[in-house]
């Protein structure tokens, strides 16, 4: 059997692109400081409308949108280089993250008239914050046998169901649900719709979700009859599968995909010092290795993605190796430091860092597609199943 060949053809960010990246360097240089936020491991999940709010009049949320709802008309480049550098530099971009990322994108495609004129200017300025509503209990990532059902009412629809690890829907404005709207036997992809949804609607409940780390990020939302506006419905009814397919790329191949714990790898390099011992700096130059190999892979893939293309074998290859490397950094790391640390305090204060990565690990393996659903992709893909 012939295996078609995958490429992640050479790609290099145009000078445009690197002339914006000293303009974010010095805007986080300058706007950090007076941040403020609990978490020491800020990164796209840790909420600040502040910051989001800052980050907004830079023009730099929906920048590659067009202007007249708001956005900037730059590349995905571009794009690509302000995300890189929010996590390098550990900035609380939690609250507008997904509405940049996937929602506006989607409403951008697919959106009404009205829908877009409402909602993106207003996340483009970082004032308006989206969930995601996929996941369900006992449906794993199988998102094609989602039961929450929308039934057809008087001017719109009544929505019972459940949604889970639907992260930040306690603080944030809306939420993109995917729901049944009709069919249920036969080819399961049918009849599936997403609706927008004001999580303030009467019949929505959420509850917290806490995590290993103790942290508040995740929910379950339930419907209870809640009753949602035609004008809400996303798209065509029954498009929902291409919908959220078209959504999950967006959400696959981006940098978030293998910088979600950099904080871990810079702060080994703090604490081994400016002249490692050999073992050591061979081990992290390993490390720095994998990274940029899984660096230039999403280059690549947001290359093609700005050339039109729609790379989804090659985004989930990328998010499957990223989750990979996540889960490996903080373990690595640990016991290189616990062999290698300059003094107590800094191995103290590294501990810290990496138990918090440690615990957070797992949630690497369910965000944006299970490792099995992953490589499901890539086999079908490559028609070996």
């Amino acid at each position: 059997m012939s295996i078609p060949k995958l490429e992640f053809p050479p790609f290099h960010l145009p000078p445009e692109a690197e002339a914006l990246r000293e303009e974010v360097r010095s805007f986080l240089k300058e706007t950090l400081p007076h941040i403020e936020t609990e978490d020491r491991f800020a990164s796209w999940n840790t909420p600040s409308p502040e910051f989001s709010r800052e980050l907004g009049k830079k023009g730099w949320i929906g920048i590659t949108w067009p202007k007249k709802y708001g956005g900037s008309e730059r590349s995905f480049l571009e794009r690509y280089v302000v995300t890189e550098e929010l996590l390098g530099n550990s900035a609380p971009a939690g609250s507008h993250w997904v509405a940049d990322r996937q929602s506006g994108p989607l409403l951008l495609r697919f959106g009404s008239e009205e829908q877009r004129q409402a909602i993106l200017p207003r996340i483009t300025r970082g004032e308006c914050f989206f969930s995601i509503g996929m996941s369900e209990p006992d449906s794993g990532s199988d998102l094609a046998s989602v039961r929450t059902r929308a039934e057809a009412a008087p001017g719109g629809f009544r929505v019972n169901g459940t949604k889970v690890w639907t992260s930040g829907a306690h603080r944030n404005h809306y939420c993109i649900a995917l729901v049944r709207t009709s069919g249920q036997h036969g080819d399961r992809h049918k009849g599936l719709s997403q609706i927008l949804v004001d999580l303030k609607t009467p019949g929505v409940t959420i509850r917290p979700i806490i995590n290993l780390a103790g942290r508040h990020d995740w929910n379950e939302v339930t419907f209870s009859d809640a009753f949602i506006p035609e004008s809400c419905l996303i798209g065509n009814e029954g498009d929902g599968w291409l919908q959220v397919t078209s959504e999950l790329a967006f959400e696959r191949s981006g940098p978030e995909r293998f910088m979600q714990n950099f904080y871990v790898l810079r702060e080994l390099v703090r604490v081994l010092g400016r002249q490692p011992a050999n073992r050591a700096a061979s081990i992290l130059g390993r490390l720095i290795a994998r990274l940029w190999t899984l660096r230039q892979m999403s280059v690549a893939v947001a290359g093609m993605m700005q050339g039109g293309k729609s790379p989804a074998i090659e985004a989930s290859l990328v998010k499957d190796l990223g989750t990979i490397y996540q889960q490996d950094l903080p373990e690595v790391a640990r016991v290189l430091a616990e062999s290698d640390a300059t003094t107590e305090e800094d191995m103290a204060d590294f501990l810290d860092v990496a138990q918090y990565a440690t615990m957070m690990a797992p949630s690497y393996t369910i965000q944006g597609g299970t490792t099995q659903v992953l490589r499901g992709i890539v086999a079908r893909g490559l028609g070996l199943r």
